[in-house]
């Protein structure tokens, strides 16, 4: 039998990644400042540089814990991982950044701190790819392989079988099936029904299987007391997999209440205080430095909006934000001044003639959106999150889209998953709920990094906003 062992190879991998950060740090000073640069004034001390190591070992490590590069390699990819790499060192590297000058070290060698990226990402690739082939090849020798037997045959043992044979790279390999409904002849991609559920303590006898798995039909669950006593006798790992698909079409997940497991139905990683807290951060920093940056867009905007149309310069509506409460979202404006009655009948429209001059090329260019980062830096919203609505359309698609209300568990964001896939402006609202379901239930830092440099490059113009 296999023994679990992936908090020990976790260990192991926060032990190599340490040494990867201490050796490519140590790397990089060495090539800046021993063979690129002269020795002279305006070096610092070399005790200097090595003091660094403290904080940036564990802050490194913790990034990577945040971008899920300890999750088993049996669950996740190889691209998910390599990707996510790339992200925790260019997160890793802004912040060290924005640190050095933060405490103004003028006189650190920024090449210290780029040399230090490529090596260490680069590193980090390598040892994974290393990891990922000693893994592939102890497999192949029959080691290192979970043998399952699978105990029912609803359509949770036909959607876990999908996934076994989809990635072999988790190393599952399963022998068969048993299920007291189905016949002998019956197999599925392979996988043959080989007796009934009171045959499981016989075949245990006679095989050498690391683990169980319960995959019953919803229709048989009074059988599951009987099965899980059985699979107790065996000393055999047991898992249980519900066959929940058609009820509870989400991402639910168990926590432990003094011993009594609870199902949670949905999976919000935001709804943990930590990934709050870092979120938050992001929000406050990002929002400060875009304030910044856009800041001599935003005068130019406000000074042609003023020139060209009677009216105030920023738009204010009540939009629905986290909780379902609602608050004011900050837009340039762009359409003339209207009643209210009027402005909020329907959405705008192809060639809408309350739309200003300038009001369609800010519009188009997601420029009218940029004094929301006041919203994000008053924690209002945030900067990356489903897009909030006006609350006479929120009650109309509470009732008409089921789940709608979900995307108020996050806070309200400029941009999102589904404004980068193409659901902006006049689009369909159920691909945008599938789009924001997808953002709340799959949150990472890495994903909402990913989302900003999606809307750097192709979303800001928006070709469905008129």
């Amino acid at each position: 039998m296999i023994k679990d062992n992936q908090k020990y190879f976790n260990r192991l991998h926060v032990l190599i990644d340490a040494l990867i950060i201490v050796g490519s740090y140590v790397l990089a000073w060495f090539i800046q400042i021993k063979i690129l640069t002269d020795a002279g004034t305006g070096v610092l001390p070399v005790e200097v540089y090595m003091s660094v190591l403290f904080p940036l070992v564990p802050g490194m490590l913790l990034m990577y814990a945040a971008f899920n590069l300890y999750t088993s390699k049996r669950v996740q990819g190889r691209r998910l991982e390599y990707g996510n790499i790339i992200k925790a060192n260019l997160m890793g590297v802004l912040i060290f950044l924005a640190l050095t000058m933060l405490v103004k070290q003028v006189n650190f060698s920024r090449g210290v701190v780029l040399t230090f990226f490529a090596l260490n990402t680069f590193f980090d690739l390598v040892a994974r790819v290393i990891i990922r082939k000693i893994l592939m090849n102890i497999r192949r020798r029959g080691m290192n392989i979970k043998h399952i037997l699978l105990v029912g045959y609803g359509s949770a043992a036909r959607e876990y079988i999908d996934r076994i044979l989809e990635n072999p790279q988790w190393g599952y390999k399963v022998h068969g099936i048993l299920d007291d409904s189905a016949g002998r002849a019956i197999s599925y991609r392979g996988i043959p029904v080989i007796g009934r559920t009171d045959d499981l303590m016989n075949i245990l006898s006679v095989n050498t299987l690391d683990e169980i798995a319960i995959t019953l039909g919803l229709s048989e669950y009074y059988k599951l007391e009987h099965i899980v006593a059985l699979c107790e006798k065996s000393g055999v790992h047991t898992k249980f997999i519900p066959d929940y698909g058609n009820i509870i079409p989400t991402k639910p997940y168990t926590e432990d209440l003094m011993g009594l497991p609870v199902i949670n139905i949905r999976y919000v990683p935001l709804s943990n205080t930590f990934n709050m807290i870092i979120k938050r951060m992001v929000d406050v920093i990002g929002s400060l430095v875009c304030i910044v940056i856009f800041s001599p867009v935003m005068l130019l905007t406000a000074a042609a909006i003023k020139l060209t149309s009677p009216g105030p310069l920023i738009y204010r509506q009540v939009r629905v934000g986290l909780h379902n409460k609602p608050f004011v979202m900050y837009k340039f404006r762009s359409m003339e001044v209207q009643k209210k009655h009027q402005e909020q009948k329907c959405w705008t429209k192809k060639n809408d003639p309350r739309v200003t001059g300038i009001g369609k090329f800010i519009r188009r260019t997601s420029i009218d959106e940029m004094p929301q980062f006041f919203n994000v830096l008053r924690g209002e919203m945030s900067l990356v999150g489903p897009r909030p609505e006006r609350p006479q359309f929120v009650e109309k698609f509470r009732e008409d889209i089921p789940r709608y209300m979900i995307k108020h568990q996050v806070r309200p964001g400029m941009t999102g998953w589904a404004q980068v896939n193409g659901y902006r402006g006049d689009t369909s609202i159920r691909k945008r709920i599938e789009c924001d379901l997808y953002y709340i239930e799959n949150w990472t830092l890495g994903l909402d990094i990913k989302i900003l440099f999606l809307t750097v490059f192709k979303g800001f113009i928006n070709k469905n906003a008129y």
